[in-house]
């Protein structure tokens, strides 16, 4: 009932930041007909490159449509994790469309949308490996990777807190951490519910989910802090793909589930 209540009260507070203000298209962007959006591109599947240039996933596709939704062109910055909320706020680009997760204290430093998915911590392991924790308890003593200041650092510290000791391996990008899993150079990896389904859910795939958290979590659009006329924009224009369809086409296509109608309901 406590995380209920938490969970609440952020989404409400979030739908408070996006209210109140008229939708217009006249200095609310950094470029003028151009919604900016800054994305840390290494973090399929929602957001990577093909061939190596062009970006692609699920936060790209709600982007473009957002931006259509507009009347704006989009353009898409590539920006380290560490970096990317400083970004918003020094007008590097309009907004963070790159799986960011709403928390009380980011929604004191910026505006947010409404979420538009949800989202939960797993644990991955190899197929083939000898170790199998089923809960988080049983990484004690294990050689853990994660993408460094994300909601799994953060959780790996709450596991800290209560007593838990384990070899952490910080990582700048998620695909890092497979990379080194594939090569046995850590035990496990601990990963948001969104990216370990795109890496286990293949026929071919190495990697297995082996613990799977509530979906407690839940990504929205960051805006800088007070631009209320852009974070009322892209809420109306959110709003449209999910009264349209188009968020749960997007999401059977890169999910082959429903991950985006509970958290409108």
């Amino acid at each position: 009932m406590k995380k209920f209540l938490v969970i609440t009260a952020i989404i409400a507070a979030a739908a408070l930041l996006v209210t109140g203000c008229t939708r217009g298209s006249g200095g609310m962007t950094v470029k003028k007909g151009v919604l900016m959006v800054g994305m840390e591109i290494g973090y399929p599947p929602m957001e990577y490159y093909i061939d190596g240039r062009t970006p692609a996933g699920f936060d790209v596709d709600m982007g473009k449509a957002i931006a259509e939704k507009m009347g704006l062109q989009i353009e898409f910055v590539d920006v380290a994790w560490d970096g990317i909320f400083s970004g918003v706020e020094t007008k590097r680009y309009d907004c963070i469309i790159s799986s960011v997760t709403i928390t009380p204290e980011r929604l004191i430093a910026h505006n947010f949308s409404r979420p538009y998915i949800g989202n939960a911590i797993s644990i991955v392991t190899l197929k083939n490996s000898a170790i199998k924790p089923r809960t988080p308890q049983e990484l004690a003593g294990l050689g853990i990777s994660y993408q460094a200041e994300t909601t799994s650092k953060f959780f790996m510290a709450k596991l800290v807190e209560d007593g838990l000791r384990y070899t952490p391996f910080e990582y700048d990008k998620v695909m890092n951490c497979f990379d080194e899993l594939e090569l046995g150079r850590v035990d496990v990896i601990v990963t948001d519910s969104v990216v370990a389904l795109d890496y286990t859910t293949g026929p071919d795939s190495k990697f297995e989910i082996t613990w799977l958290g509530d979906p407690d979590q839940f990504f929205g659009i960051c805006v800088k802090k007070d631009n209320d006329e852009l974070s009322e924009a892209i809420e109306n224009a959110l709003d449209e793909l999910f009264e349209d369809g188009t968020m749960r086409r997007l999401s059977i296509e890169y999910f082959d589930a429903d991950m985006i109608s509970a958290v409108r309901q």
